[in-house]
């Protein structure tokens, strides 16, 4: 009889859990957003509260208890919270808006006002009132659909009082997209509280998924129906002025340039959001973090630039990361073939159209019109995409996208290519607690060349338990499948990736988690042979105060169907049609990244093809609350190979620093020595915000020749090119 009453009393309570509702009052009192809550209308209701731990533990509740409370007008959402702690030794390392959640103080409310469970809003705050916002896509299944470049206007506040801190948040409703008439909104909080050394959600969250994971999510209901708000129009003109010195392109005078533009933004019914831009330019956008490249294949990064990001997972989540149909960094940057670096190519103006039509579709409409360059070969394109969006059941969805990139070469050239085009449809597939989950993919490209298997397709699907994790994907892309819009990093592959990974737990000792995984993944030519093939073993460790560590054994074969130098400086290839099999070893050992100094080490060494190669990379960073961040990145490698000459060292170092003087004034120099490039960028940006989502930027770059066996030019060598810009922007809310 016990076990039964237990396993009774386990169910209602999970049951009651899954059920969690917070009540939205309608008030016309006026709400001063102060982070005081000196109105009345907070003492009305009663909060939400009972949170659940989600670390270190995530079957407890929260040790110091959070408060949250909401009213809404005709125009916005207000939330107060109240969050207890210890003291007030709280930890906010910055000033600067879209702070991370990891080694800070602070508390994230997501909103999902359609309910499907497939996106939300994100909006933060932390005890001294700095904000974060962002956008979760994929139902917050993984960190791909995790964007904090989503930026808008609202307001928040706080105030440390005796063993608390309390916040308010004040939402235009505009800026958000729901159904007219839609009462109930789904919703969920999560809390940082770095004295207690935990992390707690309103909604219990299973450690095994995601802290901001939507299949976990209580309801917010309106007493009162809502109406939704179309008469929302910003306009974000900017003005751009700039000297220029490019002695690579032999231009060794500076110029003086100058430019113009902006973007307007418009809500279209109910749920779609219209966006324009006429001759949009992003050089206030960060550089790249450089990255030592080990590999045969293009580098990933992800797209920083604010007109690409809202309701960007319609155009970019389709297929896997590597076997993208539409990456929206091909649009307005291209690789220079002179020097092998991206440089911005002019935009003149494009137009996007996306949204919610209703509960079960999503539409997303997108057109770009760039400039031609003759200098680097490019021509003027047109870059066209189409996504639709079907829900279906409570967490899955079915869609169709459809891409077409338009040349308009300047010269007659048989091998000039006029026209890309990609067809195909994706299911995106979760059951209601997330256990299962997964995507099938099948797309299809068409040119006039007509090529042989111009198509790719690919499943994957991931079991979460509550101690493991087993993960299955395959893919196939066919010899002809070309995407010029996408990221497709090979061609002519198949592909088998299965994980799976255990973990002991511990709510008593000093080890939260600890277990073993394994991985394996073959890739070879269709019908002819195996090319890569990658084993692994690993045993991870991480502490209840946040140590990390993990070490792996692993083994490799590589077939080279093309010479390669693995040294990454293409100076010293090994012959193609070549087979190494070489093992070796990496461990990783990660700080407590809320502490003052906190390191990432990670050390590799053993076997790397026909020789050895000992590497390590990670970072160090200091920070000096709320006012300066220091932080330094590298990679080392040392390798030594049969094929080369003398031994080879490869040297990435980038430190960077952060000064925010204030909650409107921030500047940051990054430095980034590189000599598998054979660069160094410095980049300096001083950002006012003079005014809500309103900035001036004065950016400075250089990039130097670096030749690291030159006396010379060892660490600044020649100048390749220079440029001072001075950008402002201003958000006009119509």
């Amino acid at each position: 009889m016990r076990p039964f009453i237990i396993l009774l009393f386990l169910f209602t309570t999970f049951q009651s859990i899954g059920q969690k509702a917070i009540t939205v009052a309608h008030s016309d009192e006026e709400i001063i957003v102060d982070g005081y809550m000196h109105e009345s209308i907070w003492d009305k209701f009663e909060p939400a509260d009972s949170f659940y731990q989600y670390f270190p533990v995530d079957s407890i509740q929260a040790i110091y208890p959070t408060e949250v409370r909401m009213v809404f007008d005709a125009e916005h959402l207000y939330i107060a919270v109240v969050c207890y702690s210890a003291g007030s030794d709280y930890v906010t390392p910055t000033l600067k808006r879209d702070f991370r959640a990891g080694g800070n103080d602070n508390i994230t409310f997501l909103i999902d006002p359609i309910g499907n469970g497939n996106n939300a809003y994100m909006f933060g705050t932390n005890p001294i009132g700095i904000k974060r916002e962002g956008l979760i896509s994929q139902g917050g299944t993984t960190l791909r659909g995790f964007s904090t470049s989503w930026d808008q206007k609202w307001f928040a506040a706080a105030s440390i009082q005796e063993n608390k801190w309390v916040a308010e948040l004040k939402i235009p409703l505009k800026i958000l997209q729901y159904d007219d008439g839609n009462d109930t909104w789904k919703f969920n909080v999560y809390r940082f509280d770095l004295q207690e050394n935990e992390r707690t959600t309103w909604v219990r969250i299973p450690s095994s998924q995601f802290i901001f994971n939507l299949s976990f999510m209580g309801d917010m209901t309106f007493n009162r129906p809502l109406k939704s708000s179309t008469a929302n129009t910003v306009i974000i003109p900017y003005v751009t002025t700039s000297l220029v010195k490019d002695n690579e392109a032999l231009d060794t005078d500076y110029m003086w340039q100058g430019n113009a533009g902006g973007d307007v933004k418009m809500n279209v019914g109910t749920g779609l959001k219209l966006d324009l831009t006429v001759n949009p330019d992003f050089s206030q956008v960060e550089v790249d973090r450089q990255i030592t490249n080990l590999d045969r294949f293009e580098l990933f990064f992800p797209e920083r630039r604010q007109f690409f990001i809202e309701n960007n997972d319609l155009f970019s989540n389709h297929g896997f990361r590597d076997v993208n149909p539409f990456f929206s960094r091909r649009i307005g940057i291209v690789e220079d073939p002179d020097t092998e670096y991206n440089v911005q190519n002019t935009i003149y103006g494009g137009a996007r159209l996306s949204g919610s039509l209703n509960e079960h579709w999503r539409l997303g409409l997108m057109t770009m019109q760039t400039a031609g360059d003759d200098d680097i070969n490019v021509p003027s394109s047109n870059f066209t995409v189409a996504s639709l969006q079907r829900n279906i059941f409570k967490k899955s969805n079915l869609s169709f996208i459809a891409v077409n990139k338009q040349n308009f070469w300047t010269e007659e050239d048989p091998a000039n290519v006029s026209y890309n085009r990609i067809i195909g449809s994706d299911l995106n597939f979760a059951t209601e607690s997330n256990a299962w989950s997964g995507k099938l993919f099948a797309h299809y490209s068409l040119n006039e060349n007509n090529l042989k298997q111009p198509f790719s397709t690919g499943l994957f699907m991931e079991r979460i338990m509550e101690n493991a994790r087993f993960r299955w994907m395959h893919a196939y892309v066919g010899e002809g499948y070309e995407a010029q819009t996408g990221f497709v990093r090979r061609n002519n592959y198949m592909q088998l990736n299965p994980s799976f990974d255990y973990l002991f737990k511990s709510a008593t000792s000093y080890v939260n988690q600890h277990g073993p995984g394994v991985s394996f993944n073959s890739i070879w030519l269709p019908f002819v042979r195996e090319t890569d093939q990658k084993f692994s073993l690993n045993y991870q460790v991480q502490t209840i105060y946040n140590y990390r560590f993990n070490a792996g054994l692993h083994r490799e074969s590589v077939f080279l169907t093309d010479s390669f130098d693995p040294t990454g400086t293409d100076a010293f290839p090994l012959a193609a049609n070549s087979l190494h099999i070489f093992s070796y070893f990496t461990f990783q050992f990660r700080s407590d990244n809320s502490k003052a100094f906190s390191y990432n080490i990670r050390p590799t060494f053993g076997r790397y093809y026909n020789g050895a190669r000992l590497g390590v990379d990670g970072n160090f960073r200091f920070f000096r609350q709320p006012y300066l961040d220091i932080r330094l990145d590298y990679n080392y490698n040392f390798f030594d190979l049969p094929h080369t000459a003398t031994t080879i060292h490869t040297l990435l170092i980038g430190p960077r620093i952060d000064l925010t003087f204030s909650k409107s004034l921030f500047f940051t120099t990054f430095i980034q020595y590189n000599t598998q490039s054979q660069n160094t960028n410095i980049n300096t940006r001083l950002q006012w915000r003079f005014a809500p989502v309103s900035d001036l930027f004065i950016v400075y770059t250089d990039n130097y020749f670096t030749d690291p066996t030159d006396p010379a030019n060892r660490f600044l060598g020649d100048l390749r090119n220079r440029s001072l810009v001075v950008k402002a922007s201003y958000w006009l809310g119509l």
